[in-house]
């Protein structure tokens, strides 16, 4: 039986289990917390040193690829346990932080090495705003912390990590890397990464609005932020990102692309960025004015209880279109021509998102308005593919970038020479 290249939740922690099992003496699982359905928070460490470093996988539903590469590194610290002795250090790997999400969202596994990207948004599901547990609620909010948010914080105050490590990885684009502080060579090394891997950079990502821009791809928090963190959206929480912080904690979010994008690494100038932003708003916009034209009143239409979270997530990302234009207009303008190739893709992902759940959400009670999305989701794939060069990234190069900036990053903040291998 072929393996699966994205470990399903349950597959997670079978292969967890098995490693544990072929290095007892150097890997260890346990739950340290449930999901709002009751499902298992598994924990597999590494090692027994002074320092404590977190990883992070399965924040997000759509992004399955940060499982597959903390355990690439769990195996490779057990067969390498040389390499924790060096780092002085215990490596955690939370494996998936929304196993509920991820459940949602299973049922898609890419055949190599030509996958089909329509495929890949039959099961897409990617959770409302406040229901990505990386996301913690302000003070002035009223919901209490998601039980999946509230025990990555419990983990985060037992351990206080010097590094934590939070993997994601979207559709279609570039690689990019979000350091909490400046760590000097961890830019360097990820950058060299990216190109051994032939995977392209974003020269100037969509994400961290309010985010220092280290070009290309390496975004830096600036040192007088508050806890909070604003989504393009205009959706403001606080964040699991940050809140180690004080415990002087570095916290690296990496990014990689499941379809790589050659033209967002353009460093070239733009002659008008004011036109190349209403030219990708008017994207935006008209798309999802046609999602709306056809969803009418069904976007609040009663679904089966299972689906409401692909309806309301669906429903969500309609609603702050114009809250995302309009920071789109209101940022200093870029003068890189691959910033408006990512917002470009940036401007086709959001509605094919919601044509993609909206159509999984009405499957079962409306079978003919989810054939109309299908076929927009069809139309808008070949879309893309025709305005954009879409490159399948092999699953073992998109690990290969978490695993090798994570290496990397964790010699450098731990004082151990020889970052870059």
């Amino acid at each position: 039986m072929r393996t699966p290249l994205y470990p399903a939740v349950g597959e997670l922690e079978r292969r967890a289990r098995t490693l544990v099992r072929a290095a007892p003496g150097v890997l260890r699982l346990r739950s340290v917390g449930e999901s709002r359905a009751g499902r298992p928070l598994w924990l597999l460490s590494a090692g027994r040193g002074d320092r404590q470093i977190l990883t992070v996988a399965g924040a997000h539903a759509n992004e399955p690829v940060g499982g597959a590469s903390a355990l690439r590194l769990a195996a490779l610290l057990a067969r390498r346990p040389a390499e924790l002795e060096r780092l002085d250090c215990t490596w955690h790997f939370l494996l998936c932080l929304d196993p509920d999400g991820a459940h949602l969202a299973q049922g898609w596994d890419p055949e190599e090495p030509e996958p089909s990207l329509e495929e890949c948004h039959r099961a897409f599901y990617r959770p409302a705003f406040a229901r990505q547990p990386e996301s913690l609620p302000t003070p002035a909010e009223k919901r209490a912390p998601l039980p999946e948010s509230a025990a990555l914080v419990r983990l985060l105050d037992e351990l206080r990590p010097v590094a934590q490590f939070t993997l994601h990885g979207i559709e279609f684009g570039g690689a990019f890397l979000m350091l909490t502080r400046e760590m000097p060579g961890a830019a360097h090394a990820f950058r060299q990464t990216a190109a051994r891997l032939r995977i392209p950079l974003d020269v100037h990502p969509v994400d961290g609005p309010d985010w220092h821009l280290a070009p290309p791809g390496v975004l830096l928090l600036p040192g007088d932020r508050s806890e909070d963190e604003r989504d393009p959206s205009g959706f403001v929480a606080e964040s699991t990102w940050l809140y180690p912080r004080r415990y002087g904690t570095l916290t690296a979010l990496v990014e990689a692309p499941a379809w790589a994008v050659p033209a967002v690494s353009d460093a070239r100038p733009v002659a008008d960025p004011g036109r190349e932003a209403a030219r990708v708003a008017e994207v935006l916009l008209d798309r999802t004015g046609e999602l709306t034209a056809v969803l009418g009143e069904r976007l609040s239409a009663d679904v089966p209880e299972d689906l409401a979270p692909l309806r309301d997530a669906a429903r969500e990302l309609i609603a702050v279109a114009p809250s995302i234009v309009a920071s789109w207009a209101a940022e200093e303008p870029s003068r890189f021509q691959g910033h408006f190739a990512t917002l470009g893709i940036s401007a086709r992902r959001i509605p094919l998102r919601v044509a993609a759940m909206m159509g999984r959400a009405l499957a079962r009670t409306d079978p003919g308005t989810a054939e109309i999305l299908a076929d927009l989701v069809r139309e808008w794939v070949q879309e893309l593919e025709k305005s954009y060069d879409l490159r399948w990234v092999p699953v073992s190069a998109q690990t290969g970038l978490h695993v090798r900036t994570m290496v990397n990053t964790a010699r450098l903040v731990c004082g151990a020479d020889g970052a870059g291998g």
